[in-house]
């Protein structure tokens, strides 16, 4: 872990990282990747030792209301989240300034600031976002190995939809050889569904690799799937779309089986859903002579 003084805090669309670097160790992880010029290295966290001032302080001088989003590079729930409390910081901001929230995170930390949560939710709209990758729990330690498992993820949903809280799911990476079969993404589905949530985004079924990640998950192939690296070099190069042989038929399942349960499908539409800033309407105030005395 390291301190580093921050310029700013949020992005020309409203998007923040608290931290850069991760430790939850997925072997796919597109944010090791060369372009977002991550200068340290990734297990180092680097922390933003300015950021709720900086944050406070563009939410004040804001103009208009909007969705802030974080999660996206890094997960919001990195485990040194525990002892610094940034995360929960920002959304207590957030739930005073009467601002909109969308999270995304693999983790079931997130359960700590559900009073949060639900205060943003309550005045105005709070997404939670959470990533599934992989429905077998032993696959799932072997490429998400120091994160919580898809089934424990499946419990913060379902706690999520208890609470009112809408979410949405990313059905991303599927890997190639390793995670993309139909009983996989039919195993996901099936517990968005029984969670209810809102929408699931999905691009294709596969995974993106460039200069950085694409190192990093070649040696983890080496390590947990012996002889697979190869066959990615043999079939795909230097591609940076790494799509599955099966992924026409597999995004033709997914569509089919979210059109059937009501679950939203099209990522468009599901962007625009996270992106739009609705303020819930109070109650009128009660009049004197209406309160029954």
């Amino acid at each position: 872990m390291h301190y580093v003084k921050a310029k700013g805090i949020l992005s020309p669309n409203d998007g923040m990282n608290l931290y850069r670097g991760c430790l939850h160790g997925c072997i796919y992880c597109d944010s090791r990747s060369k372009c977002y010029h991550i200068d340290h290295p990734f297990e180092d966290i680097e922390v933003k030792e300015n950021a709720i001032e900086l944050l406070e302080h563009a939410l004040k001088h804001k103009r208009k209301k909007c969705m802030i989003g974080t999660g996206a590079m890094t997960d919001s729930y990195i485990p040194l989240e525990l002892e610094i409390g940034n995360v929960r910081k920002a959304l207590s901001l957030i739930a005073k300034y009467g601002f909109g929230l969308t999270i995304q995170t693999k983790s079931d930390r997130i359960l700590r600031d559900l009073d949060l949560l639900q205060e943003i939710n309550e005045k105005t709209k709070c997404v939670v976002q959470m990533t599934l990758t992989t429905y077998d729990e032993d696959l799932c330690r072997k490429i998400e190995p120091c994160v919580c498992t898809t089934k424990e993820r499946f419990a913060v949903l379902k706690q999520m939809r208890d609470a009112g809280i809408p979410t949405v799911v990313w059905l991303d990476p599927i890997l190639p050889f390793i995670n993309d079969t139909k009983e996989n993404i039919s195993g996901i589905l099936d517990y968005c569904i029984e969670a209810e949530v809102y929408g699931v985004i999905c691009f294709d079924m596969g995974l993106t690799l460039r200069e950085g990640n694409r190192e990093y998950f070649y040696a983890q192939l080496d390590k947990r799937f012996p002889g697979l690296k190869e066959k990615y070099i043999r079939n795909y190069g230097n591609q940076y779309i790494v799509n599955s042989p099966d992924n026409p038929a597999l995004m033709k399942f997914f569509h089919e089986k979210c059109h059937q349960n009501g679950i939203v499908h099209s990522n468009d539409r599901i962007f625009e859903y996270l992106n739009t800033f609705e303020e819930k309407n109070c109650p009128q105030q009660l009049r004197l002579w209406d309160l029954d005395m």
